[in-house]
């Protein structure tokens, strides 16, 4: 039974680790309530612990691709919370090869993750949300830019450009915004073997005109900005958050 929570409801695909994770912690210490769609459910067990006192927290046990995956999540905002004012679509494939090394089975992985489970959530959100209400999808700047290796990674990352774009143009007027936030390499843990590599550092780190390291808080407030009053008239933009590496 919905408690038609007077709280704002945000909706965070890959919510037990990394950006995700910052994401869903920001929001909650900002006063948002949170529904977390993950595939493990002791990191979300955990989550939940460590947001009791701060905010509600419904959690979905999904893999993002599934088909069921989109309704039962938005589902589980309505009957929580009777309301859904934000989609982040964060869960995404980090799978990097040359277009000439890449099979069809990583192809299919990347973009059914990357690409059409952000479609398919934001189809389905957008049969509950209200006017003032976003979506907000984790890019990379490595779809404004391809980068070397980058094979279907990049093309997945440059498509949803594109679908963000379109649901943009197609619901600004009914007051529903869309927008990418496309980070530079961030540690976390999809990243973190690579990180002190010497071609790793060369290309990232030695390339980056700023004075430190991007961080999933970094990712987490520009995610939160867009989402609050104060970006509401930013719509159909990708915001790069990589240091001027672009």
């Amino acid at each position: 039974m919905a408690n038609n929570s007077d709280k704002p409801v945000v909706l965070v695909t890959g919510a037990s680790a990394g950006i995700g994770d910052a994401i869903v912690r920001y929001f909650a210490r900002n006063g948002w309530n949170i529904v977390a769609v993950a595939r493990r459910q002791d990191r979300l067990d955990k989550l939940v612990a460590d947001m009791k006192g701060v905010a509600d927290v419904a959690t979905v046990v999904a893999d993002v691709t599934a088909t069921d995956a989109p309704q039962r999540a938005v589902d589980a905002a309505m009957e929580r919370f009777g309301r859904l004012d934000c989609l982040v679509n964060n869960a995404g494939a980090g799978k990097w090869a040359p277009p000439a090394e890449t099979d069809d089975a990583t192809i299919d992985e990347v973009i059914d993750t990357s690409l059409k489970a952000p479609f398919r959530f934001g189809r389905e959100a957008l049969r509950v949300m209200k006017p003032g209400s976003s979506i907000i999808n984790i890019g990379s700047v490595f779809g404004m830019l391809g980068g070397l290796d980058g094979g279907i990674y990049c093309a997945a990352k440059a498509g949803m450009i594109g679908m963000m774009q379109a649901f943009a143009c197609q619901y600004g007027a009914a007051g529903i915004r869309s927008n990418v936030v496309a980070p530079g390499v961030i540690r976390t843990e999809m990243t973190d073997a690579a990180w002190d590599a010497e071609p790793f550092r060369r290309i990232n780190h030695e390339l980056t005109p700023c004075d430190r390291e991007g961080t999933v808080e970094d990712v987490a407030a520009t995610v939160f900005f867009l989402a609050s009053k104060e970006g509401s008239y930013i719509n159909g933009q990708t915001i790069a958050l990589d240091g001027g590496w672009s």
